[in-house]
């Protein structure tokens, strides 16, 4: 048959045949016809009726799915071959015959050939209406599958809908023996396709558990009834009345399966409503949206008729848009005329006008047919409808005429004309009795006789108390846009905050793990329906434990789309025929991809691979940004392309990424250097393991060169975790111990120093190093054990465990000192004179800080910023700025602290930065610089949340608490202290928690929660003595004396207890700045209780031998004191 000839043939079986020589004249075949447009059928003068008939044929054509006929089934529509199988979801029905047995031993062979022949082709034929696929014939029995080889969004829908009218198609075959059937549904994930068996025998077979549901579910089936699974039960919401069976055991199925009768389609107004049955989420982002709604439904209620169309992709949020107009409509008189598209009725004249009129009759399945009429009557009385336009209204309803109206004797036009006009006259008597809101549901699904009939409706509404509000996707192109009182919308995506706060609405009261919420917000796009959707099947997972420690390994796109979503998704890829293998090689890359390496992996003609990108943007998959060769593309939705990538199986999956890799390699040498995790990937999901690992670590040591916290972690558990599936080398054994020791650091700034994970990496890191020295193997680096021994250093500092810290910094520094080497005696005495200051030791720890600083050469020490955390000298600068203002230099700690923070700037690692900004902000608030250290905390707080720093970002909100308690803004300073506390708590923190605990038991103290205040205080006290961090316990015993003295029943004799006490630790640990401020307030006290001289003697040597620093804030107090003291 000639090209001509198919479309020819093809626009025939239309009634079309008119069209056949414009579409040869312009060489339109077969070929290209899945790419006609609108724009194109209108270039050619096809008039609009016939461009939607033939636009719906077209799509049709494209999902063309029929069954496999029998011999005695006679189909005439070949399913489209396939020799590939893939993994998607499916609905499966089975059928079974009920009585097959007995009818054999009853009827002739012949006669029991012809009544199977019958029911094979009862059923093929009804499934072929609900684009089904007739898989297999079983003797009485038939396999049929929706959503394969071409899904739709509503696939679930299809099969009950199919399975219902089976019933109604057998019962009515007009054979000798009558016939019934038993059925079972069931949905989930499948693998199909693979071609099994040979010749006539040949078919395409599926594995997974959902066909033997499908079976064991028609097995329990009553005949004559549909009963489905729960899994194609959420799919269909409030669509169909269901009779629930309870759960039921059923062979070959582990744990006892709900299941559910489908009695018949719910009489629910529309299918957004029945989708979401169980309540609407808050609407978010639409508020400009649905202001334009109520702004032309008040000039509607004037008298100028307005009509809206509202166009936007699927998901978008259409429907709830108008959902929300309603709710803001309630208890407004006015009447509601709602009529709802369906895409199962594309070719159904007049369907959702038909099924308006049915819900507002009230029609009920088990009505009798004068009941429907009188029914019918009701309803149209109340707007007084003519006996000729209610004999139009029933023969439109399919209700014979029982004598109550007159037999219209028209011709079709003048029938349809008629028709047409009673619709409008009902119209106009509905707004002469209110205000009538018109909602045209999903009209990109709409037939062409109801298109015409709206037509008429738009054009009529403009003097009429109505507004029309049209719905429809992209595809649709409404005919009445410019006219005067037409306002055209489109709904575009939610912003990333937008998102954020609708998945807020969705969870509630339970707890997201800020991760999982921003994977949300980054795959949805923007997308209310696939937020709504993903964030529920989050909250569906086992436990957020799972999805954390999956995320953990698996790079998100790996997730399971959701079921509810999966069916929608793949009838967009299943639309675009041979370019869909594109879209799949397009996924295996990611998300983004570039033109190059997409033709060097599809190896196909660049004229055949442009025409194929073209095809995936016009069907609105693909962005393309740039021009062939140098463009590049980017997924629409993250989740197409996860849909996409999900059908491929793992044989073929690997191989496709070997050959990605292979190309980067080969053809991409930059990107392979530059991003070695983009080729790490590949390997990785090609099973190249070895490959993989080196890519890994090499990405992670990267990352964590460039304070990429968070990646680095991801990266380097990666590479450790593929090294631990391959047999051990020497060479493996050094490059698992350089890894961990990289992930200890990574750990350290992002989960924290003390976590958990922190503790088992190093312990890994310490095992690793100890197999290899047991093996003759000692590390090449000698440093990775001092890295190691630091890291153990720094968990005990941050669970300050003084003994422990001594120890180990005693351990470190001796090891130095016998190696000899620079860079281990740098770092030992770096942490000697931290843990002396930290357990009060302050004079003996400054030579320390001085010798570590004296060896550190920058161009040479600068890089080991990476391998212990932050850089050792401005650790040693900024601990050394607090010993020296503790002992009494404030400028000299001042000098210290801006340097450090210099240099960190200079360096331009984060840790560093942070560390830097954190130590600086504490020096300003002791020297009264609040300005400034608000300032360092402001910057550390954002930089730390970037980084994913939660250990830092604690230690930042306190540091604002603080500044905020010494600035009056007691009220503010708790709350965010308290945040502070609790969020460093959570990552296993002790130290410098009696500090915190000081600062905020003060700002309860100026808002007169006294007892908040004693309970902050005592727990700091309490948690000195416990671990020994005793370089603020001067301090805390002040605060407690100026808290006993400004409570309302004030304690002289408690307070100058407390004040001595830290007199005492002050001048026993040389704490010359703490002595002074101690003095002060004992001063004070001896002043008020008129002992002028003891305080004068008090405090005057102490000031005394001060010699920097005057302008601080401590002096001045100390020296307007001494000053009154003197009056």
């Amino acid at each position: 048959m000639t090209a001509v000839q198919q479309i020819a043939d093809w626009l025939k079986k239309l009634g079309l045949s008119e069209y056949a020589q414009r579409f040869a004249e312009n060489d339109i075949d077969m070929a290209v016809l899945p790419d006609l447009t609108d724009q194109h059928l209108k270039d050619l003068g096809v008039s609009l009726g016939h461009r939607l008939k033939m636009l719906h044929a077209i799509r049709d054509l494209s999902n063309v799915s029929a069954a496999v006929t029998a011999p005695s089934a006679l189909v005439d529509i070949e399913p489209t071959r396939r020799d590939d199988a893939e993994r998607r979801q499916l609905t499966v029905m089975f059928t079974d015959l009920v009585g097959s047995t007995a009818l054999s031993t009853t009827l002739d062979p012949e006669d029991l050939r012809s009544v199977i022949g019958a029911y094979h082709k009862c059923v093929a034929e009804t499934v072929a209406r609900f684009d089904g696929f007739v898989a297999r014939y079983m003797g009485d029995g038939v396999l049929i599958y929706f959503g394969y080889p071409h899904a739709h969004e509503d696939d679930a829908e299809r099969a009950v809908r199919a399975g219902l009218a089976i019933i109604e198609a057998i019962g009515n075959l007009g054979i000798q023996e009558p016939l019934r059937v038993r059925i079972g549904v069931a949905t989930g994930l499948v693998v199909v396709g693979d071609l099994v068996g040979a010749g006539e025998a040949q078919e395409r077979g599926v594995v997974g558990e959902t066909p033997n549901l499908a079976s064991r579910l028609q097995g329990i089936a009553e005949p004559s009834t549909v009963v489905i699974a729960e899994g194609t039960r959420r799919l269909l919401g409030n669509l169909f009345e269901l009779q629930d069976l309870r759960p039921q055991d059923l062979k070959g199925i582990a744990a006892p399966t709900r299941a559910w009768v489908a009695l018949r389609a719910s009489s629910v107004e529309s299918r957004f409503e029945a989708l979401h049955a169980t309540g609407l989420t808050a609407l978010v982002g639409r508020e400009e949206e649905l202001e334009l709604l109520l702004q032309r439904w008040a000039r509607a209620k004037t008298g100028e008729g307005q009509a809206v169309l509202i166009a936007g992709e699927a998901g978008i949020g259409k429907s709830r848009l108008t959902a929300a107009l309603l709710e803001r409509l309630t208890g407004e008189p006015h009447t509601r005329l709602r009529y709802v598209c369906s895409p199962q009725h594309t070719d159904s004249a007049l369907y959702p006008i038909i099924g308006q009129m049915e819900r507002a009759a009230g029609l009920a399945h088990d009505d009798t047919l004068h009941a429907r009429l009188d029914k019918l009557d009701t309803l149209l009385a109340q707007t007084s409808t003519s006996i000729g336009d209610a004999s139009l209204f029933a023969e439109m309803l399919s209700l014979p005429n029982d004598g109550r109206y007159p037999a219209l004797k028209l011709t079709p036009q003048q029938h349809r004309q008629r028709t047409f006009e009673a619709l409008i006259s009902q119209l106009e008597a509905l707004t002469r009795q209110s205000p009538v809101l018109i909602i045209f549901e999903d009209a990109h699904w709409t037939d062409p006789t109801s298109l015409e009939a709206f037509g008429r409706i738009v054009a009529r509404i403009e003097t009429l108390r109505a507004l029309m509000i049209v719905i429809f996707r992209p595809e649709f192109d409404p005919p009445w846009i410019g006219r005067q009182h037409v306002t055209a919308m489109t709904i575009n995506r939610l912003t990333k905050h937008q998102v954020g706060a609708m998945i807020d609405g969705v969870v509630g009261s339970k707890l997201l793990p800020a991760g999982i919420r921003q994977d949300i917000i980054e795959r949805t796009d923007g997308v209310p329906l696939f937020v709504e959707e993903m964030t529920k099947a989050v909250l569906e997972a086992e436990g957020h434990g799972a999805v954390e420690r999956t995320i953990a390994v698996i790079p998100s796109p790996a997730w399971a789309v959701p079921a509810s979503l999966h069916a929608s998704l793949m009838s967009r890829l299943d639309r675009l025929g041979p370019a869909k293998e594109v879209a799949q090689i397009g996924a295996a890359i990611g998300r983004e991809f570039s033109h190059a390496l997409l033709a060097a992996v599809v190896r196909v003609p660049a004229a055949e691979l442009g025409s194929v990108l073209n095809r995936l943007i016009k069907a609105g998959l693909l962005f393309r940004l740039g021009s062939p060769p140098n463009a590049t593309y980017l997924f629409k939705h993250a989740l197409v392309r996860d849909a996409s990538y999900s059908t491929l199986l793992r044989q073929p999956r690997r191989a496709l990424h070997a050959r990605i890799a292979e190309a980067i390699e080969s053809q991409f040498a930059e990107t392979a250097e530059s991003q070695p995790e983009r080729l790490a990937h590949h390997c990785t999901e090609a099973g190249l393991i070895e490959r993989a690992a080196a890519l890994w670590g090499k990405a992670g040591q990267r990352s964590l060169a460039r304070s990429a916290l968070v990646e680095a972690t991801v990266q380097l558990i990666r590479a450790l975790s593929q090294i631990a599936t391959l047999p051990g080398t020497p060479a493996l054994r050094g490059d698992q111990i350089k890894l961990e020791v990289a992930l200890v650091n990574a750990l350290m700034n992002t989960k924290g120093h003390a976590a958990p994970e922190t503790i088992a990496s190093l312990d890994r890191a310490r095992a690793f190093i100890e197999q290899a020295e047991s093996l003759g193997e000692p590390p090449e680096d000698p440093l990775l054990l001092f890295s190691v021994l630091y890291g153990f250093w720094v968990t005990n500092y941050i669970k300050f465990k003084s003994d422990a810290l001594l120890d180990l910094a005693t351990e470190c520094l001796a090891l130095a000192e016998k190696q000899g080497t620079m860079v281990p005696l740098m770092l030992g005495h770096r942490i000697m004179a931290t843990s002396l200051t930290c357990t009060g030791v302050l004079a003996e720890s400054l030579a320390h800080y001085d010798q570590a600083i004296a060896i550190y050469e920058p161009a040479e020490h600068r890089t080991l910023a990476a391998r212990f955390g932050q850089d050792i000298r401005v650790a040693a600068l900024s601990y050394r700025s607090w010993a020296l203002w503790l002992l009494g230099f404030p400028e000299a700690a001042g000098r210290d602290a801006e340097q450090a923070l210099k240099e960190a700037r200079e360096i331009g690692q984060a840790a560093t930065l942070m560390y830097a900004l954190f130590h600086t902000s504490f020096t300003h608030i002791c020297c009264g610089n609040y300005a400034a250290a608000s300032a360092e905390a402001n910057e550390l707080v954002p930089l730390a949340d970037e980084r994913g720093s939660l250990f830092w970002g604690s230690l930042g909100m306190v540091v604002q608490g603080c500044v905020l308690a010494l600035t009056g803004k007691a009220s503010d300073a708790v709350h965010v202290i308290d945040s502070g506390i609790i969020a460093r708590r959570s990552t296993a923190a002790t130290a410098l928690v009696p500090f915190c605990l000081s600062y905020l038991a003060g700002a309860h103290a100026e808002l007169d929660h006294f007892d908040d205040a004693r309970d902050c205080i005592r727990e700091a006290m309490t948690q000195v003595e416990t671990t020994k961090e005793s370089w603020f316990e001067a301090e805390i015993k002040r605060m407690a004396g100026e808290i006993e003295l400004s409570s309302p029943n004030p304690n002289a004799t408690k307070a100058e207890e407390y004040f001595e006490h830290a007199l005492a630790v002050a001048r026993q640990q040389q704490a010359k700045s703490w002595e002074l401020r101690a003095a002060v307030s004992m001063a004070r006290l001896w002043y008020d209780q008129g002992k002028r001289q003891q305080a004068h003697d008090i405090l005057a040597p102490v000031y005394g031998w001060f010699t920097e620093g005057f302008d601080t804030l401590d002096l001045k107090e100390a020296k307007s004191l001494l000053e009154q003291l003197k009056a």
